[in-house]
């Protein structure tokens, strides 16, 4: 009898998300289940509303501080929350006040 070695369970995830039929919409519920461990909690606290439209984060805040500053740095945000969920999900971050 003969035994294939272990694979690591992600291994397994991960093909079956590669066939998915909405691996799209999960990839971006994963996306905004992450956005607080990502951002931190100062950041996500002033977030009024975090949602995807058209492949694009769209992201509502409380004033036009914070959105000056998410806005300033939203390629380092995407790029981190690829890299959290490993898929190109978010490919641009509109920020609304």
């Amino acid at each position: 009898m003969r035994f294939d070695t272990p694979k690591p369970i992600s291994d397994s995830l991960q093909k079956y998300l590669d066939k998915f039929p909405h691996k799209k919409k999960l990839r971006q519920g994963m996306v905004l289940s992450v956005w607080e461990e990502v951002v931190g909690s100062r950041i996500a606290s002033q977030v009024t509303d975090i949602h995807f439209e058209s492949g694009k984060l769209i992201i509502k805040v409380s004033n036009q501080v914070w959105r000056h500053e998410i806005h300033a740095n939203r390629f380092n945000i995407a790029k981190r929350l690829n890299a959290k969920v490993k898929a190109q999900v978010v490919g641009d971050i509109i920020v609304r006040s």
